[in-house]
C-alpha cells in the first residue's frame, strides 16, 4: 500500500526514500512527522518529514540505521512497501503561523546536524517558496556525512558548512561556525537548531549569548510518537512535556538538554524505566504499560 518509489544511499548508514502515502502529502506542514512501520509486526519509527509531493502523492523520509527495526527498513526497495505510514503528527513549526508580512522581515538562521538536515530541508523549502531571507549552516564532523548539499543549497540565501576536521567549510562545529558569522557582521531574528541533543544544547547557550531567539527540534527522542510511552518526556521551562504531542519544536533556551539526555539513556533500560517510574511518578508516561 505504502510502496516505496525511490531509495538512495545518502552517505554511511543514511537513507533516502520516496514513498507513497497521498494522505500525509496533502496534509503535512514543515515541521511535522509521521511513522512508519517496515512490517505488521515491526517497530513504530518517527521520523520527521523531509519533504513531499501533494501531485504525485509522495513523501521523503531520511533515516540512519541504529537498530534493528532500521536495518530491516533499510533492506526494503523501490517496489517493495511499508506496512503503516501515519501523520502527519505534532504541531507545524511557529513561523508557518506567521503573518507573511512578518515572516518576510525576519532574518532566520536553521542550524543542520547529521540527519537533522533532513527536517531543515523542509521547513527551508516551504520557506524559500515565501520569499523568507534564510541562511543555513549545515554541520558534520567530516564531508563525507554532509547529506542533501545541492538541494539545501537551492532553498537558502547563504549555505555555510562546518567540519570538525576541517576537510570542508568552516573548520570546527557549527558553534563555531556561528560566531565566525556573527564576528563578520551577520545578525539574525530567529533561529532553529536540528541535530543531535548535545548540539542543540550547546548551539542553545551560544544563541542565547548572542541574543538570537532559538527554536529546536526534540524528534530525536521520540519513540512510540502518540503519547503513549513517555519516552520523549522533557522538562522545558520547568514544565514537562512530550515533545511528540507538545512539540516536537521548543523554546531552544527553556529545554533541559541534561535531564533530557540522562533521561534517554536511563529509557533504554528495564531497570532505567523502573528508576524513572518512582521517580516521575504521575507525570512518567501515558499509558503504553511497559513500566507498569
Amino acid at each position: 500500500m505504502f510502496e516505496i518509489t525511490k531509495k538512495e544511499l545518502l552517505g554511511p548508514k543514511v537513507y533516502l526514500m520516496d514513498v507513497v502515502a497521498p494522505r500525509v502529502a496533502q496534509k503535512a506542514l514543515p515541521g511535522q512527522f509521521l511513522i512508519v512501520r517496515a512490517s505488521q509486526d515491526g517497530e513504530r519509527i518517527p521520523l520527521t518529514v523531509c519533504d513531499e509531493d501533494p501531485e504525485k502523492g509522495l513523501v521523503t523520509i531520511v533515516f540512519q540505521t541504529v537498530g534493528a527495526e532500521t536495518y530491516r527498513m533499510a533492506t526494503l526497495n523501490v517496489g517493495d512497501s511499508f506496512a503503516d505510514v501515519v501523520g502527519p503528527l505534532g504541531n507545524p513549526s511557529d513561523l508557518v503561523a506567521l503573518p507573511k508580512d512578518e515572516l518576510l522581515k525576519k532574518h532566520i538562521l536553521f542550524i543542520a546536524g547529521g540527519v537533522g538536515t533532513a527536517p531543515v530541508y523542509n521547513q527551508l523549502k516551504w520557506l524559500h517558496a515565501q520569499g523568507a531571507h534564510v541562511d543555513c549552516i549545515q554541520g558534520a564532523r567530516t564531508k563525507d556525512l554532509l547529506i542533501l548539499e545541492d538541494e539545501m543549497r537551492a532553498v537558502c540565501d547563504n549555505l555555510y558548512f562546518a567540519t570538525d576536521d576541517g576537510s570542508y567549510g568552516i573548520h570546527g562545529n557549527v558553534c563555531v561556525a556561528l560566531q565566525q558569522l556573527y564576528d563578520e557582521g551577520k545578525r539574525y531574528d530567529h533561529c532553529v537548531v536540528i541535530g543531535p541533543m548535545i548540539m542543540m544544547k550547546f548551539a542553545c547557550q551560544l544563541t542565547k549569548k548572542l541574543n538570537i531567539p532559538t527554536v529546536v527540534s526534540m524528534n530525536t527522542i521520540m519513540v512510540d510518537g502518540t503519547g503513549m510511552c513517555g519516552a520523549c518526556r522533557l522538562l522545558v521551562g520547568g514544565e514537562v512535556k512530550f515533545a511528540c504531542v507538545d512539540g516536537p519544536e521548543f523554546d531552544g533556551w527553556e529545554v533541559d538538554f541534561d535531564q533530557a539526555m540522562q533521561r534517554s539513556r536511563l529509557y533504554k533500560t528495564e531497570e532505567g524505566r523502573l528508576l524513572l517510574r518512582e521517580q516521575e511518578r504521575e507525570t512518567h508516561e501515558g499509558g503504553c504499560g511497559v513500566c507498569r
